[in-house]
């Protein structure tokens, strides 16, 4: 029996091959991978002779997410691999940009070049246990080795089923997974399949920088990215007073969320971390000596169990907490300047603008000004989210200066499987497996900490923290949704067991290659097998 992907320099060999596929986020490489992907999956006889069992989803902008199905016909049972196979971009290689997706050309040109180098990344390179390269650790070594066990599983008949699925954009607004779900679904349904388990195979991610410990989750931590919308009133800057910036009024709401413990959650030792301003940024077009009215703040708050309402609810006290003490010192500016002050400094929902906006004028006018924004702009989701607002703004100027609060995407939300008995002993399995054959140690986290398209598989059935998502995002029904009612029929536990590697993102991404090719192998074969 002729094997094309089981000894580890084959799976060496087919993972390099997927990394020369250069597939960066946005790019036509992002486009043209799964259509090789499907090519190269049909090497295989069973899917040459079956092709209808790997299927092409639309991910939208001409990106597809990529189903291949094993189907033993005694079995229900089944098994999901997920894996995502963009990457991020490669300008921080530098004059070494074109060796990214080369990991042979790239390791070796580091070993002459190891200036280029930390410590730790050079002591790596050193000891040639590690192989350098864009997307090796973050993802498509995953993606390697999920295509192994795919042909095992084939050519070996096991006796449940394999699907595996491999996504693009996760690395931006996860539209890949986003649209995998209903397809899963779909093959659910047609093949008459009983999800056991999604097994994701995203790297081991370190916890703290020096960190060489190999981690195996039973969960993935969850994302929601608040907004504000900082609607002031503008003046020449040569008459200051007579206006309030956008400025003024984000500062004190940026202070107030950059590191607060308010969102903050611990799970049996294990905390997220503290919410950060990812962007803020002016929409004024133009430099004049106008002063700025709008402007924005994107924040990142990460979520274990907190839900879309509850994290709302938090924003909210945070904005009206932060707009009080604006309103304090401004006063406090009025008085000494002896000029009438603007005495309402609002603290709105979006669903709340919306609903004025559609007092004032109609629900049609509300649309058709939402659908001006969305083909006008065709962009990026985070932009337009906003823009939708603050265009809503300009039709009820009436309520500024103001702060409006929304949820931008990507929502990713969290999911923990640590009390789920299959993944209990699953991970023992990983555990005892790593350890007979390899005497190597792994640690479980409850918690993937890199974020993941797991959270797009799992959800509980009792939550409806989502619908607080869907009254404040702005392009929600429109450019993005997320299928809770499809994620709720797929309601499988989730694992995440992947490769160790260091420095995912970084110039000095690399990954251990025993670890990957010998040993991984190995331990997906034990705990696929051990679903029972």
């Amino acid at each position: 029996m002729e094997y094309l992907w089981q000894k580890a320099e084959d799976i060496e060999s087919l993972l390099y091959e997927l990394i020369s596929w250069d597939s960066l986020s946005g790019s036509q490489g992002e486009i043209d991978f799964p259509h090789k992907l499907k090519e190269k999956l049909k090497e295989l006889d069973y899917f040459s002779k079956a092709e209808d069992k790997i299927r092409l989803f639309d991910a939208g902008n001409s990106r597809n997410a990529l189903t291949a199905l094993y189907k033993n016909d005694d079995a229900v049972d089944t098994v999901v691999l997920i894996s995502h196979f963009d990457t991020v971009g490669v300008k921080e290689y530098g004059q070494l940009s074109k060796l990214a997706f080369d990991p042979e050309h790239l390791t070796a040109t580091f070993k002459e070049q190891t200036e280029l180098l930390t410590e730790e990344a050079k002591a790596d390179l050193e000891s040639g246990e590690f192989v350098f390269g864009r997307g090796i650790m973050d993802m498509k070594a995953g993606l390697a080795l999920h295509i192994h066990i795919l042909e095992q599983a084939i050519k070996e008949e096991w006796e449940i089923n394999i699907c595996l699925v491999t996504v693009p954009d996760e690395e931006v607004s996860s539209a890949g997974m986003l649209c995998a779900v209903p397809g899963l679904v779909q093959l659910k349904e047609e093949y008459g399949l009983n999800i056991r388990l999604f097994l994701n195979g995203e790297p081991s991610f370190t916890q703290q920088p020096l960190d060489n410990n190999h981690y195996v989750y039973s969960g993935t931590i969850g994302k929601i990215m608040p907004a504000a919308l900082f609607y002031g009133i503008p003046t020449h800057a040569g008459e200051p007073l007579n206006g309030i910036t956008a400025h003024y009024l984000s500062a004190y709401l940026n202070k107030e969320m950059e590191f607060t413990n308010r969102f903050q959650e611990s799970f049996d030792g294990e905390t997220t971390p503290l919410p950060i301003c990812l962007q803020s940024n002016d929409l004024k077009d133009n430099y004049d000596v106008q002063t700025s009215h709008h402007s924005y703040s994107l924040y990142n708050v990460v979520t274990m169990e907190q839900t879309a309402r509850d994290v709302m609810g938090t924003f909210k006290e945070i904005a009206e907490d932060a707009m009080n003490q604006c309103r304090t010192d401004y006063l406090k500016i009025a008085e000494a300047n002896g000029i009438k002050p603007f005495t309402c400094i609002r603290v709105m929902e979006y669903q709340e603008v919306l609903e004025y906006f559609i007092d004032k004028y109609s629900k049609e006018e509300a649309d058709a000004l939402i659908d001006s924004v969305i083909k006008k702009e065709q962009g990026d989701f985070r932009k337009m989210t906003l823009l939708i607002a603050d265009r809503l703004m300009e039709y009820c100027q009436e309520l500024a200066p103001a702060t409006i609060l929304m949820f931008a995407p990507p929502y990713m939300p969290a999911v923990n499987s640590s009390d789920d008995a299959l993944v209990q002993n699953l991970i023992e399995v990983t555990k005892t497996t790593f350890k007979q054959n390899f005497d190597y140690d792994v640690t479980n986290k409850y918690y993937f900490n890199g974020i993941s398209d797991l959270s797009y598989v799992n959800y509980r059935a009792d939550d409806n923290g989502w619908e607080v998502f869907m009254q404040n995002a702005p392009l929600w029904g429109e450019s993005y949704q997320i299928p809770f009612k499809e994620m709720k029929i797929l309601n499988a536990p989730v694992m995440n067991i992947g490769p160790f590697g260091k420095d995912a993102h970084k110039m000095s991404e690399r990954l251990n290659k025993k670890n990957a090719f010998e040993m991984m192998p190995v331990v997906l074969k034990a705990v696929i097998q051990s679903v029972k």
